[in-house]
């Protein structure tokens, strides 16, 4: 029963935990293409291009970086942030990722 519980609470997006770091993506980009993840981190850059309708800002965890593109609000430089996407990459060449980057589903509390 204890097991089931813990199941299932893994897959909840809102508890505190299962934070996936930004390190390990950048690492191994081929394990994470098209996979799911939660992360949370600090705004480190905002970027708009309204022409092509690109949202994009810059999340730092304190292992890394990682850009992410949005289709909701952009937050602010500086601004803590808790979300849940896909990790997509333009190619993978040699296991290097080419335009590694988050889509962001949904921004988490």
């Amino acid at each position: 029963m204890a097991l089931l519980a813990a199941a299932l609470l893994a897959g909840c997006d809102y508890l505190p935990f299962g934070y996936t770091p930004i390190k390990a993506i950048v690492a191994a980009p081929t394990s994470f293409e098209g996979k799911e993840v939660k992360l949370k981190g600090r705004v480190k850059d905002i970027t708009k291009l309204p022409i092509v309708d690109l949202k994009s800002f810059m999340l730092q965890d304190g292992t890394g970086e990682i850009s992410v593109t949005t289709r909701g609000n952009l937050p602010a430089v500086s601004d803590n942030v808790a979300l849940k996407g896909t990790v997509t990459s333009m190619a993978i060449i040699g296991g290097q990722s080419m335009g590694l980057h988050v889509k962001e589903i949904k921004r988490l509390p």
